[in-house]
């Protein structure tokens, strides 16, 4: 800890335990200060009496143990580049990028929605998975590991927990999901964190709108909310020490409870209290005058919505059923409540896609800004990724020449009218394709990236040097009867509904 922190839990001092365990992020300080899983896992292990354990990340120059005297060694594994990070931070500690290269250094495994969607890509280089809710899991991992000095013996052990997966002990695996009573939270807050003196509070897991190309969607099915008593005491402890409070969760709008939260917090600044709080969404048909009018109260100028495609016909099919006077009533309301502006997130090349969709989503921005004068509009874009355990995993991404040029298409139409748009890098996003529907044949082209630098081009001269097909991940349609990378993952619901609902929706 240091002296820019606050911890908001008891922590047990000068453990009787020679294990010692590092707990990394693979970024800088700041931003594994406003990452609310990487420190409530660090937080659940740091109370066990038999673990000393240290926060490391990716700019750490100074650690408290040394790496020889370090037995086990977790990574937060959250964005698919991630990789890259991970491999630097073990060749800075000296330790064999690749598992079978190691002997004597520490247990290395991984947890987080990229590896707990699809491993089979990185598998060289952990000795274990976490798949799904860690918060239990980690701590039966930790004292397998504790308890048993002989790797293969650990190994095997843990290969036998369930939610663990042990690629050299490979089987099903089944998905954890973690009945939430209590309210996961920020438990320690820093200056220099990337939201400064924040505390995050979870209010609800998953989402039961299942937009049909979203992995954060169905890996986390089914949703989960908080109850509020829970959440009430969970925001009045924030309170304790810090004036800002940010909600979290992917649907939080359908927590039954939603409006009474809003108001607890807006009542508490009527009566004076100073509180700045932020939420991470709102759904568009879950926007009302109370929602908005906390918002503004605490201190917000600015909200998004994801509306996802700009046509009602497209959002029928990707699972977005939002209607077009669903979209100018919200954006009424957040106006007449005191909001200064919106920005819109969507998604272009989604399966079906023509260029229809893309003038009906101009046509709608077009309404929406000249109805709304003095009233900031924005748009942001990412192009479609399959995802694994979606309906659209089967479904392959148009080529980047076309997704380009409907991405300048859409950039040059907006900005006629005077709305600025934000277009992730089609480049980079092929690459994530890549990653996200690959296999084990990908580990070691994915080191060799690495070792090229990790830019653009280490990707396509990796690809060449061991002559991989990478279309053949981004890009094609698999078929139904096709065994997947990730298939071995028993996960609610399994492939028979998701192959229903792609053909539900697709048929639209």
């Amino acid at each position: 800890m240091n002296n820019k922190e606050i911890c908001l839990y008891e922590r047990k001092q000068n453990k009787n335990s020679d294990f010692v365990m590092w707990m990394a992020f693979p970024g800088i300080y700041s931003f594994s200060m406003s990452s609310l899983g990487y420190l409530w896992m660090y937080k659940t292990i740091d109370l066990h009496d038999g673990v000393n354990i240290e926060r490391i990340c990716s700019d750490t120059c100074k650690t408290r143990f040394n790496i020889k005297d370090v037995k086990l060694f977790g990574f937060s594994f959250s964005f698919d580049l991630d990789f890259l990070t991970i491999f630097s931070m073990l060749e800075k500690y000296h330790i064999p990028v690749k598992s079978q290269d190691r002997t004597n250094e520490p247990l290395i495994f991984a947890g987080g929605p990229v590896v707990s969607a699809n491993p089979e890509p990185y598998k060289d280089f952990f000795d274990f998975f976490i798949i799904g809710d860690g918060e239990d899991v980690n701590l039966a991992a930790v004292d397998i590991c504790k308890n048993n000095s002989d790797k293969n013996t650990a190994l095997k052990l843990l290969s036998e927990v369930e939610g663990i997966y042990v690629p050299a002990f490979p089987k099903k695996v089944k998905k954890l999901t973690k009945k939430l009573e209590e309210c996961i939270y920020t438990p320690i807050l820093s200056e220099d964190a990337f939201f400064k003196n924040t505390f995050i509070m979870e209010m609800s897991r998953g989402c039961a709108n299942r937009c049909a190309f979203c992995l954060a969607s169905y890996l986390n099915l089914p949703l989960r909310c908080i109850p509020y008593e829970e959440l009430i005491k969970t925001i009045d402890l924030g309170l304790q020490y810090t004036d800002k409070i940010a909600l979290l969760g992917a649907q939080i709008s359908a927590h039954p409870h939603f409006n009474d939260i809003c108001k607890y917090i807006y009542d508490k600044i009527e009566s004076g209290e100073k509180i700045e709080m932020s939420v991470s969404s709102l759904r568009v048909d879950a926007i009302t005058s109370d929602v908005v009018r906390t918002l503004t109260a605490a201190g917000q100028k600015n909200s998004t919505l994801a509306i996802e495609a700009g046509s009602e016909r497209l959002r029928k099919i990707i699972n977005k059923n939002l209607s077009e006077e669903q979209i100018f009533n919200a954006v009424k309301i957040a106006k007449e409540n005191g909001l200064k502006g919106l920005k819109f997130y969507g998604m272009i090349g989604l399966p079906s896609e023509t260029y229809d969709d893309l003038e009906a989503l101009v046509k709608l921005a077009k309404k929406i800004k000249k109805e709304n004068k003095n009233f900031d509009v924005s748009f942001g874009f990412s192009s479609f990724v399959p995802k694994p355990h979606t309906p659209f995993q089967w479904c392959g991404r148009e080529d980047s020449k076309s997704l380009e040029e409907k991405a300048h298409f859409l950039k040059k139409e907006l900005h006629k009218i005077g709305i600025s748009a934000n277009i992730s890098s089609i480049k980079w996003d092929y690459w994530q394709a890549v990653l996200s529907r690959g296999d084990e044949y990908l580990n070691d082209f994915i080191y060799e990236v690495y070792k090229r630098g990790g830019k653009l081009g280490a990707f396509k001269s990796a690809a060449k040097k061991f002559n991989i097909n990478t279309d053949y991940y981004a890009l094609e349609h698999y078929s139904f009867e096709k065994k997947l990378p990730w298939d071995f993952i028993e996960i609610t619901p399994g492939k028979e509904f998701l192959i229903k609902e792609n053909h539900r929706l697709l048929l639209l």
